[in-house]
């Protein structure tokens, strides 16, 4: 794990970041807050990638959580079967859509712990539903964002809760809306698990990772 860096070096290295990507999206895709809740709620252990080519013609049909019942389990299955995990998820999707309908009059709320409350969503799913629908600056972390966090020492932490404060801690407030996604990108095209792409690092020289690859 790396030194925690200080102020004025995570202040770069976001500048950085910001100029090369002005406005950072999440790849996930999405109608409406009802779909980006089950769109993350599916990609938990699975590629955006692959969520994406499994929702596209889902939330043709579903885009509400009524007509997500409607549609019906085994109907949801046939449209999600390429993703792993598929029937555990299908059943969290049904049982927080009937929650949102009888509870919630249909609408996705915006509170962390009332996201917590419907099955399948976690802190960092409602941390991304947080950030990418209400822009509340949550720091949802995933693999890719522990990865970077520990690395460069941006935020380094033992578990992703103490990456989570460490970024919430550390990152300027201006910054704060898009770090997560600012992180999550570089993780996945840029500093990878196996072999990060240093050379062509933006921030190579402001990173304390002591194995980079030449």
């Amino acid at each position: 794990m790396a030194k925690q860096l200080d102020y004025h070096t995570i202040r770069e290295i976001f500048t950085r970041f910001h100029a090369a990507e002005p406005e950072p999206k999440g790849e996930l895709e999405h109608v409406n807050a009802y779909t980006l809740v089950v769109a993350v709620a599916l990609s938990a252990q699975a590629t955006d990638a692959g969520v994406n080519r499994a929702t596209r013609a889902l939330f043709k049909v579903a885009d509400t959580p009524e007509k997500m019942l409607e549609l019906g389990e085994e109907r949801l299955i046939e449209h999600i079967k390429t993703i792993g995990l598929y029937r555990n998820k299908a059943r969290n999707v049904m049982k927080l859509s009937r929650i949102l309908v009888e509870e919630f009059g249909g609408e996705v709320p915006n509170s962390r712990a009332a996201l917590q409350s419907l099955p399948g969503v976690g802190r960092k799913t409602a941390n991304v539903v947080l950030n990418m629908w209400w822009r509340y600056p949550a720091q949802a972390v995933d693999t890719h964002i522990f990865r970077v966090g520990n690395r460069t020492g941006i935020a380094p932490g033992k578990d992703v809760d103490a990456v989570e404060r460490a970024i919430e801690d550390n990152v300027p407030a201006d910054f704060a809306l898009h770090a997560h996604h600012w992180l999550i990108l570089h993780g996945r095209y840029h500093c990878k698990a196996r072999k990060p792409a240093c050379p062509t690092c933006i921030i190579r020289d402001l990173c304390q990772y002591e194995d980079k690859t030449q």
